[in-house]
């Protein structure tokens, strides 16, 4: 499973674009989106060091499809995409080992999605201090994870793919509109 757009825009406007690497709230090296050492996906960051926009949107997506990769086992239902989008934001910001013991993700696989969109709303300090740009990313998150999903959409895919997509998404708004006729 990828992040979907929603999901990507809204990492990327809060961790804004940065080419030139700088320490974090907490001191940790970071570039790009939000980049660091310790997402371990072969980047060591370090002073001086400067990226192109189109390195750190690559950057940011290998450490996206390597975190998903690192939560998705302990979703014990299936996320919509808006739901696995806030909590892979949630993930990349505060790890994937924070993220494996959080409040969210067990009131996630209890089906409560109400108290997960609370539970990510938590995460708002950085050094034991209340962040205002960390509350409006909680809360945009939690936004995020409690928005519909539009049951019709072109979806991002090639040929094939995008036609039995499509198909099935036409077949399942007949079976949808039968009903309620």
């Amino acid at each position: 499973m990828r992040i979907n757009d929603a999901g990507l825009d809204l990492i990327k406007r809060f961790e804004g674009f940065e080419p030139k690497a700088y320490r974090d709230p907490v001191g940790v090296w970071t570039i790009g989106y939000g980049t660091t050492s310790r997402a371990g996906i072969g980047v060591t960051v370090s002073p001086g060091m400067e990226v192109s926009e189109e390195q750190a949107s690559q950057y940011l997506m290998a450490a996206l499809d390597k975190f998903g990769e690192q939560i998705l086992p302990g979703l014990q239902r299936k996320p919509n995409e808006n739901q696995y989008a806030a909590m892979l934001s949630l993930a990349y910001n505060i790890g994937p080992g924070a993220f494996r013991k959080s409040t969210c993700l067990k009131r996630f696989n209890k089906g409560d999605d109400e108290g997960a969109a609370q539970a990510l709303q938590w995460f708002n300090k950085a050094g034991g201090k209340v962040l205002r740009g960390l509350v409006r990313r909680r809360q945009a998150e939690s936004e995020l994870f409690l928005r519909d999903v539009p049951a019709f959409r072109v979806p991002k895919a090639d040929g094939a793919e995008w036609l039995l997509r499509s198909l099935i998404n036409l077949i399942l708004g007949l079976f949808k509109g039968g009903r309620n006729a």
